[in-house]
């Protein structure tokens, strides 16, 4: 895989003030290949994306975080791509990692690479993370671990890497359109047997960068603890969508 096409896919939305970071910190030889996908920003996130030569595509109006994602990786697939790293552009996390998030991808270990912020408590609060947000994220990776049989220090990481073989595998289309997306996408993914590496990133929390508040992060809570359900009713016969047959 060392010689594989790779594209970055940035899912934005009002990421202005962040982007050109965030971009800079990607690898320059891995620049040449990224999309982002503007999901009806307010601000100036797409002039800011065709300023640094970014191929940048834009929604006439918003369709949520785990849509902007569907057209992400529709697009990474039919530009050839053999991995696709997923970053939010919102310099939450070390896109000066990518290299290393891809690289057990390229030596054919795992099939998905997640760069989880979660190594210490200590660190993770430093680096600014609510203590509620903290306490979600360790409550549901427990409880996800637990049913999935996996163990995972995080699952709700915004830097991500997959081979086009994965996404091809996983109905993602059939997946919500909102935040919960993701935990679909990576339940999936182990209901289908796909190897999934971590790697640790940094946590950088700071006004501008993107964070849902304490509402919307408890309806994805509950939404992440019914894709669970839905696992477990999979396993017993019950089909959902989200899982391939």
């Amino acid at each position: 895989m060392k010689n594989k096409k790779v594209v970055i896919v940035m899912p934005a939305y009002n990421a202005e003030k962040t982007l050109k970071k965030t971009y800079q910190d990607i690898p320059a030889h891995l620049r040449k290949n990224i999309i982002l996908v503007d999901d009806g920003s307010h601000d100036k996130t797409v002039v800011k994306a065709k300023k640094l030569g970014i191929e940048t595509i834009v929604h006439p109006q918003n369709r949520g975080y785990g849509g902007n994602q569907k057209t992400c990786y529709t697009l990474a697939l039919s530009k050839g791509a053999d991995i696709i790293v997923m970053i939010h552009p919102d310099y939450q996390y070390d896109a000066t990692l990518v290299e290393e998030l891809i690289r057990p991808i390229q030596q054919g270990r795992f099939d998905i690479m997640l760069g989880s912020r979660i190594r210490t408590r200590a660190e993770v609060l430093k680096g600014g993370m609510p203590r509620w947000k903290y306490a979600g994220n360790r409550f549901l990776t427990i409880a996800e671990n637990t049913v999935l049989g996996r163990n995972l220090s995080e699952y709700h990481t915004g830097m991500r890497a997959y081979t086009r073989s994965a996404l091809q595998q996983l109905p993602f289309h059939k997946f919500s359109d909102d935040f919960v997306f993701d935990q679909e996408l990576l339940i999936s993914a182990v209901y289908s047997d796909l190897r999934i590496g971590e790697i640790t990133v940094p946590t950088k929390y700071f006004p501008e960068a993107s964070s849902i508040n304490f509402r919307r992060s408890t309806e994805y809570g509950l939404s992440t603890l019914v894709t669970l359900v839905k696992y477990v009713l999979q396993k017993f016969g019950y089909h959902s969508p989200i899982f391939k047959s």
